[in-house]
């Protein structure tokens, strides 16, 4: 289950590309979800996970949080405890990231990331750090630079910027890829519009956007159409439901409460 909020992550990273005026969200929306895995046959509701905007006054300008965390129920820490933050500062116009974090402890195992875009250069200053093999002598870290094409976002921007897009002008059966910088590795994403469906959930009736992933060269997640996401066809596009398949087994994220909607 290592990079558990990973998986979950991908599934919000889901739209078709048209135009990207933001509509959708501004500061102070909190969105709530909970994530189950499939124990020993029965779903099980294991972790919540949480996606937050919030204003960050800088010298230059305005710049908008974007901070997404995952962290196990108590009762299942002992089983598998998780404990993540991804988090970016874009700039809140064209969700164009300038700083990225992510920190990540599952199990034991722990990772930090942060990237740093400088769109003069066209270059990211990455720094990675993990565990040493051996506990005792704390941790290692690996710097590097690495250049960026303008269509490469974080993990997280990425989320909020597909949110921003028109889907509504795309027919049912339209497909595309979009590019994630993710462990200093571009990491192509394709998805496909499958149906416009109503369902149920704990904010109300929805009419969504059924849609599909996969990720290529990845092991990431399992099996064709198997791993989906609904996102409401409104004006918020918001995440409501997913399904996913990886592989040591599937699971689901729902919504639990969302507030501080734009629309």
């Amino acid at each position: 289950m290592k990079n558990f909020f990973f998986t979950l992550l991908l599934f919000l990273n889901i739209c078709i590309s048209f135009s990207q005026t933001n509509k959708a969200f501004t500061f102070g929306e909190n969105l709530t979800f909970s994530a189950s895995y499939n124990m020993s046959g029965i779903l099980t509701d294991v972790a919540e996970v949480k996606m937050q905007t919030s204003k960050m006054n800088t010298k230059s300008g305005t710049l908008m949080h974007l901070k997404c965390t995952a962290a196990t129920y108590k009762s299942f820490d002992s089983y598998f405890k998780i404990r993540d933050l991804y988090e970016s500062y874009v700039n809140p116009k064209n969700m164009q990231p300038y700083l990225y974090h992510r920190e990540i402890d599952e199990g034991g195992h722990y990772k930090y990331t942060k990237y740093k875009f400088n769109y003069k250069t066209r270059k990211v200053e990455a720094l990675l750090r993990q565990k040493s093999s051996n506990f005792s002598s704390g941790f290692w870290d690996k710097k590097s630079k690495k250049t960026f094409s303008s269509n490469t976002k974080d993990l997280v921007s990425t989320i909020y910027y597909l949110r921003t897009l028109d889907i509504k002008k795309a027919p049912i059966g339209a497909s595309d890829t979009f590019t994630i910088l993710f462990d200093n590795k571009e990491t192509k994403c394709s998805f496909k519009l499958l149906a416009k469906e109503t369902i149920n959930t704990a904010v109300g009736k929805k009419e969504c956007y059924k849609l599909a992933i996969n990720i290529s060269a990845s092991n990431v997640l399992k099996g064709s159409n198997s791993n989906l996401i609904w996102l409401t066809a409104d004006e918020n596009k918001i995440p409501v439901y997913a399904k996913f398949k990886i592989a040591v087994g599937n699971g689901e994220l729902k919504i639990k409460s969302a507030t501080g909607l734009k629309n």
